[in-house]
């Protein structure tokens, strides 16, 4: 897919090299075709990571895709620069009159705290209230999707009692569901948080079907009104040494952390990673943006709200 941004995002370059088609907005213009409009929330704290998680996620079909990099203004990031910012996202106040085809709202390392004492809760509700008649499919991914749970069907997250923090099996269910469509019945995701939406209160809800799911880390993947909103309970998205990096982060602050499970060859840190769920995690997006964006979304954008 070749994914239009802007020509000095720095994940651009880095794209490029791993061969994977990115377009500026000068060629696109150039191209007689309307590309998926898709917008994400990006909320993690080292957003550049998450950009080019993302972009390479969304490379893997033959749609154009323009990307816009959304951040909440009721916070101050301390982790990416200010220029970098100003330079490359923009707020609700410049996209609140626009309609997207897809919308991804990131995690967030807030899990240890209530949503409502989160500084910028009040604002994911907000734009998670305007996607309901602003972007035809929804996908909420770790803590975006435990806010999604919470803010649309009351269901509470819960503490788990140690760090759940690895790459994990889990299992297919509702194959028939075009998300999980050309997906082995075994795969394997990472995970990397400190809280959970309970499993049997996922179960319980009528409107969300589950499609994934694990012994040891719980419902993975579920869907909710055929596709419009789109739950990931993990991080399908990350990359080898994402995993890596947080390990070592904890460490040299003192956290209590466990090596990541089932990562490193034989448990151990000084081994190079294994890549073991990147087909499955470009299946996914590759999935979402086919049968539950580019299949419904009106070729007039428009008009997206009257999909609804």
């Amino acid at each position: 897919m070749p994914i239009k941004t802007q020509s000095n995002l720095p994940a651009k370059e880095i794209l490029e090299n791993e061969n994977i088609f990115v377009m500026d907005e000068n060629r696109a213009l150039h191209q007689d075709i309307r590309p998926l409009q898709v917008c994400i929330l990006n909320i993690m704290p080292v957003k550049q990571d998450t950009e080019l998680q993302l972009l390479r996620a969304l490379s893997n079909t033959p749609l154009q895709v323009d990307v816009t990099f959304l951040n909440v203004k009721s916070h101050v990031s301390i982790n990416t620069p200010m220029n970098h910012l100003n330079q490359f996202y923009v707020t609700m106040d410049d996209i609140c009159h626009r309609k997207f085809d897809g919308l991804i709202i990131t995690g967030a390392p807030v899990e240890d705290i209530t949503f409502e004492e989160v500084d910028y809760w009040e604002e994911i509700c907000e734009i998670m209230d305007w996607a309901e008649t602003h972007v035809t499919s929804t996908i909420h991914i770790c803590w975006g999707a435990q806010a999604g749970f919470y803010h649309y069907y009351g269901i509470q997250k819960r503490q788990l009692s140690e760090k759940l923090f690895g790459v994990y099996e889990h299992q297919v269910a509702n194959r028939k569901v075009p998300l999980v469509r050309g997906f082995d019945d075994v795969f394997l995701a990472p995970h990397s948080r400190h809280t959970e939406t309970p499993a049997a209160d996922i179960h319980a809800c009528k409107e969300i079907t589950v499609l994934a799911e694990s012994k040891e880390a719980g419902v993975f993947l579920a869907i909710a009104e055929e596709g419009k909103k789109i739950f990931i309970n993990g991080h399908p998205e990350y990359d080898r040494y994402t995993l890596n990096n947080e390990y070592y982060r904890d460490l040299n602050k003192g956290l209590p952390i466990h090596i990541p499970y089932n990562y490193y060859p034989g448990d151990d840190p000084e081994q190079k990673p294994l890549l073991q769920w990147r087909s499955h995690s470009n299946n996914l997006y590759s999935n979402w943006l086919n049968y539950y964006v580019y299949q419904i979304t009106p070729y007039d954008i428009r008009k997206v709200q009257e999909q609804q």
